[in-house]
């Protein structure tokens, strides 16, 4: 029986900590988007105002890494939605853990983080 209690509180445990990280990651990545938009609209401004070459490349650059980072972050993202998924497959199979409160939140967080 004890396995069984110790299971449920790891269960338990990763739901929250999967839950946060798909939380933080899902922000990290609209964040970024955002910052993205941004430097879009202030490289047209400096192309449309013949702003200086450095200006122009070194926003072009900010651009560019931006888009890494979307990347980075949409790749750690599908990552975390998956475990969390999994994880909530095996405690929905749990009866212990069919009304629990970490299992209701990690289902709202893939329903608020899934695109």
């Amino acid at each position: 029986m004890s396995t069984t209690m110790s299971d449920v509180a790891n269960t338990r445990k990763q739901l929250r900590i999967k839950s946060g990280s798909a939380k933080r990651l899902y922000k990290e990545q609209r964040m970024y988007r955002k910052e993205q938009e941004d430097l879009q609209r202030k490289l047209d401004k400096h192309i449309a105002e013949k702003a200086e070459d450095w200006d122009i490349n070194n926003t072009g650059r900010m651009l560019t890494e931006s888009g890494k980072m979307i990347t980075d972050s949409s790749t750690r993202l599908g990552a975390v939605v998956q475990e969390l998924r999994e994880l909530v497959l095996v405690a929905e199979q749990n009866p212990e853990l069919a009304e629990d409160e970490e299992l209701a939140k990690a289902r709202e967080t893939l329903e608020e983080v899934s695109v």
